[in-house]
């Protein structure tokens, strides 16, 4: 949170998150993208976050991208990459 906080202090247009869930408490994590997605709503900061947790990555953004060795392989609304039957299998265990 304090990274994010002192990134947000320059009032930037966008903000990298790399894997900002790593390593954290459920319930923080919870809490953090609770707050990232605050900040991109309310202040308008686009935000681009690299996240191995692929259900939480696409229930918090608005459009996803797919990587597989460094290639973008999928990308669209978020809503419907998680529809995706290839996508449900490889990344979401289903």
């Amino acid at each position: 949170m304090l990274a994010i906080a002192r990134a947000l202090m320059l009032n930037p247009k966008l903000l990298l998150l790399d894997e900002p869930s790593l390593g954290l408490a459920p319930l923080v994590i919870r809490e953090i993208f609770e707050i990232v997605t605050a900040i991109n709503r309310e202040a308008g900061t686009t935000i681009l976050v690299v996240e191995q947790n692929a259900n939480l990555a696409l229930r918090s953004a608005q459009i996803a991208y797919v990587l597989e060795v460094g290639r973008v392989t999928l990308s669209g609304k978020s809503s419907e990459l998680a529809k995706n039957e290839s996508i449900r299998k490889s990344y979401l265990g289903d």
